[in-house]
């Protein structure tokens, strides 16, 4: 899907996070390099902590650590805005998969 290629941001209301420019896709799952900006450093610990849990096999506790992401930030394709995503950052490396419709819980 053309809207998959090239360059995503990460955004924080009308603050630039981060872009992620795809570079594999594995359906569901897209994966490129992430670039920050400086006020990524806000939001990394987030990042960081619902990695260290999915990694530890929590995922009760990933999902509650996970929540405030999609609640705070926004993922936007080349085309706009996604209706929902799961997003993972670790250094320059970013993960995810969206949805043009939001997800139930």
């Amino acid at each position: 899907m053309a809207q998959e290629n090239g360059t995503w941001r990460v955004m924080r209301q009308d603050v630039l996070i981060g872009t992620i420019t795809v570079e594999e896709a594995d359906f569901p799952w897209l994966r490129g390099s992430f670039v920050p900006e400086p006020s990524f450093s806000q939001v990394k610990p987030w990042f960081d902590d619902a990695l260290a849990l999915m990694e530890a096999d929590d995922f009760e506790g990933f999902e509650a650590a996970y929540d405030r992401i999609p609640r705070e930030l926004t993922l936007v394709s080349p085309s706009g805005p996604v209706a929902d995503f799961l997003l993972h950052i670790d250094g320059d490396e970013a993960w995810f998969r969206w949805s043009n419709e939001p997800v139930g819980d």
